[in-house]
């Protein structure tokens, strides 16, 4: 029961340490995953896990949309790394690591950890996996909807991503393109920091080969990986927004879902 209590009051350390930001900033993830042991019966493994992601939230809201963190000794060490969308707001930002923090504790303290939001991205593992390139695990969204003409917007759609992709690591990409006179295509790219410049463009080399696997003629698709995300829509998504552009974050229920993971 000690083991118990101990867990629950770390937790609520957790909850509280955030729950100072404004509720109404607070953003739905997109997707998650929870992998490994549960680390829950184990409190100095669940100490070392509630200060990684206190650790996060604090040094990737003051240090520009990025932070790495570690805790802990031996068995009960703790990797973490969490990243903003580089085109969000500080107070967009500040917002979403808080949220992913909290939100991260549903996979009930597992050893390996992921949470996607819109705005932002946390993980934490009992491995060390900064610097290394991470496209085994992640999460697909697919627009339900098709586009007509297929084999002409897919040639449209690699034209954009072929321009979002940044020079080397930690940088963010967007980019455009007219598509018809009605249409245009937009598209986005970033790799986590950690990364090498080489490391960077093969995770988004990965991302990009899978859209004729995930994305077809659909009108939007996004590829989420742990070390970067590619994204394509008809509509302005990232920010500045254009005039009259719908919210940039996503409506889940146009959208299919695909957790993917080797």
């Amino acid at each position: 029961m000690a083991l118990i209590s101990s867990t629950a009051a770390c937790r609520c350390l957790v909850l509280v340490s955030f729950a100072l930001l404004p509720l109404s900033m607070a953003m739905d993830p997109i997707g998650n995953y929870c992998s490994g042991n549960s680390l829950a019966g184990n409190g100095k493994a669940v100490a070392s896990i509630n200060s990684v992601l206190t650790d996060l939230v604090s040094k990737g809201s003051a240090g520009g949309g990025f932070a790495t963190s570690s805790a802990g000794k031996g068995p009960n060490v703790i990797y973490g790394l969490a990243q903003c969308r580089g085109d969000v707001s500080a107070g967009d930002c500040q917002a979403c690591l808080a949220s992913a923090a909290n939100q991260i504790l549903t996979c009930n303290y597992q050893s390996d950890s992921r949470i996607w939001y819109d705005y932002c991205f946390m993980r934490y593992e009992n491995e060390n996996f900064i610097g290394q390139t991470d496209s085994d695990v992640g999460v697909i969204l697919v627009n339900t909807q098709t586009m007509d003409n297929g084999k002409a917007f897919q040639k449209a759609v690699g034209k954009v991503v072929g321009k979002a992709p940044p020079a080397g690591s930690g940088g963010l990409g967007r980019a455009k393109d007219q598509y018809t006179p009605f249409v245009t295509v937009y598209g986005l790219a970033q790799c986590t920091r950690d990364l090498s410049p080489l490391g960077c463009a093969q995770c988004l080399s990965t991302a990009v080969s899978r859209f004729g696997d995930y994305c077809g003629a659909q009108q939007g698709c996004q590829i989420n990986y742990s070390s970067c995300r590619v994204r394509y829509e008809i509509y302005p998504f990232y920010f500045p927004l254009a005039t009259g552009a719908r919210t940039a974050t996503t409506d889940m229920t146009k959208y299919t879902k695909i957790v993917v993971h080797r």
